[in-house]
């Protein structure tokens, strides 16, 4: 059967569109399931938010594999992930609400511009940013490397440095998921790339709280 080439970029350009708005549905059922971990888990013990921190990464890779075989089960997963990474980060996210609960405000809101500005970019843009994204990788690493340091030695504003180099690394992180989203195809990986958005929102989110409250994390 003969298929004419514009009815061919038809069919690409609506794929990518139901890609994108799954992916993006996924991404705010998994805020929302994020937000429910966080309320359950406000008066948990930063030892329970470290074993939610390794449940979530756990989550994660077996994600990966069940992505492959069920976008169903994949979904499910998305959902423990989200609600495993809210009880993680809920004594921080606790801790402002409690001190200062403007700055959670502010920092959502500027998650929200950066998200979208840089998810703008990666996903118009024509220009292939594997390159950069190597390059963020790696800077991703060496910037883990650094908030180890931070732990046990003393550099002057060191938690100020630390999350500026991380929304520089996560814009390039951003800008690469958001591309590999418009290129995709592939209807059932919106739930892994869901839960990559997503986590790139998440750091993005902390390192705007170590900003806007000068680094008292």
């Amino acid at each position: 059967m003969y298929t004419s080439p514009a009815y061919q970029g038809y069919a690409t350009r609506d794929q990518t569109a139901t890609l994108f708005g799954q992916t993006m549905g996924l991404v705010a059922l998994t805020a929302a399931v994020f937000a429910l971990g966080a309320y359950a888990g406000r008066h948990l013990s930063e030892g329970a938010a470290i074993v939610a921190w390794i449940g979530a990464f756990v989550v994660l890779m077996i994600m990966n594999f069940a992505a492959r075989k069920s976008a169903a089960l994949a979904t499910v997963l998305l959902v423990v992930f989200g609600i495993l990474l809210g009880v993680a980060a809920a004594p921080t996210l606790f801790w402002y609400g409690s001190t200062d609960p403007q700055i959670l405000w502010q920092s959502g809101g500027a998650t929200a511009l950066f998200i979208a500005v840089f998810g703008a970019i990666g996903y118009t843009t024509r220009r292939d940013l594997s390159v950069i994204l190597r390059f963020a990788f790696f800077a991703l690493i060496a910037l883990l490397i650094f908030g180890i340091v931070l732990i046990f030695i003393h550099i002057p504003h060191g938690s100020l440095i630390y999350a500026i180099l991380g929304l520089v690394i996560f814009a390039a992180l951003t800008m690469g998921d958001f591309q590999r989203l418009r290129r995709s195809k592939d209807v059932t990986s919106a739930p892994l790339m869901a839960a990559s958005i997503f986590l790139d929102a998440l750091n993005v989110f902390l390192f705007f709280l170590r900003i806007f409250g000068g680094g008292r994390d």
